[in-house]
């Protein structure tokens, strides 16, 4: 059931699985003021929500995100625009796609329709991700003549190498589900209409992981893209003496030994 009330949002709470989605389907939601600032607070909320282990990041409506919306605050004087559009994306979608990568929860994107422009930054943030065969990735910046912004240069160079990027990038075509999960930008794709049912299904299985093992696994894998094999080693060290001494740990291997399921608590 929704618990949460925001202008631009929608939460609905499935126990430990909260399914955010953008909520502005009659402008493809895309990103104004409200929206940009509503989500910021949203994301740090249902991160500090001891009661969540996993967060769907979603759409209402026909798109995932169509990106920033372009009416909204233009500048009477064009000159100003860019300082302004620097200062936008540094105090208000920065916070939130950090968020979104740096937070200790799962966060599972569930893409139907579009996932363009700075909304496709917030799908790439996530750690996994779930499209409709009809949904896709799709950069309009170059037609416009300007950059992805939001992280996204960084994300797709990371997953599919610098030439495919730039073709992406540049040449501005769209980059549909399964062509996603050839190159490794998404990892599921299901028949339009299901993705929401197929996102929550696998949210509802990754909340039972052990929650400390998946906190790690998240900050793991974001270190290894940067430190060399010999510094990796000695951060995975640390973080296996924390992972080893919790009570989770105990928790798995006696379920392991005595057959059953574990009940992992996050500690």
């Amino acid at each position: 059931m929704s618990t949460d009330t925001y202008q631009t949002l929608k939460i609905d709470r499935h126990g430990d699985v909260a399914r955010l989605a953008f909520n502005r389907p009659d402008k493809l939601n895309s990103f104004d003021s409200v929206m940009r600032r509503e989500f910021g607070e949203a994301a740090m909320a249902l991160n500090s929500d001891p009661d969540l282990r996993v967060i769907i990041l979603a759409g209402e409506g026909r798109a995932f995100s169509a990106g920033a919306d372009l009416t909204d605050g233009m500048q009477a004087d064009p000159t100003l625009a860019g300082d302004s559009t620097e200062s936008m994306l540094n105090s208000q979608y920065k916070p939130g796609i950090l968020a979104i990568a740096e937070g200790n929860k799962l966060w599972l994107a569930e893409v139907g329709g579009a996932a363009a422009g700075i909304g496709s930054a917030y799908m790439l943030a996530c750690d996994l991700v779930v499209m409709a065969e009809g949904a896709y990735l799709y950069q309009a910046f170059a037609a416009i003549s300007l950059i992805p912004d939001g992280g996204a240069t960084w994300q797709i160079l990371r997953a599919v190498g610098r030439k495919r990027a730039f073709e992406i990038i540049v040449g501005g075509e769209r980059v549909y589900a399964q062509e996603c999960q050839s190159l490794g930008l998404c990892n599921r794709v299901v028949a339009d209409g299901e993705e929401s049912e197929a996102a929550l299904t696998w949210a509802q299985e990754l909340a039972q992981k052990a929650p400390l093992a998946v906190r790690f696994t998240k900050k793991a894998l974001a270190m290894a893209a940067e430190l060399s094999l010999s510094d990796m080693i000695t951060q995975e060290a640390a973080m296996q003496n924390i992972c080893i001494s919790s009570e989770d740990s105990r928790e798995g291997v006696a379920a392991f030994l005595e057959k059953r399921k574990p009940v992992f608590k996050g500690r």
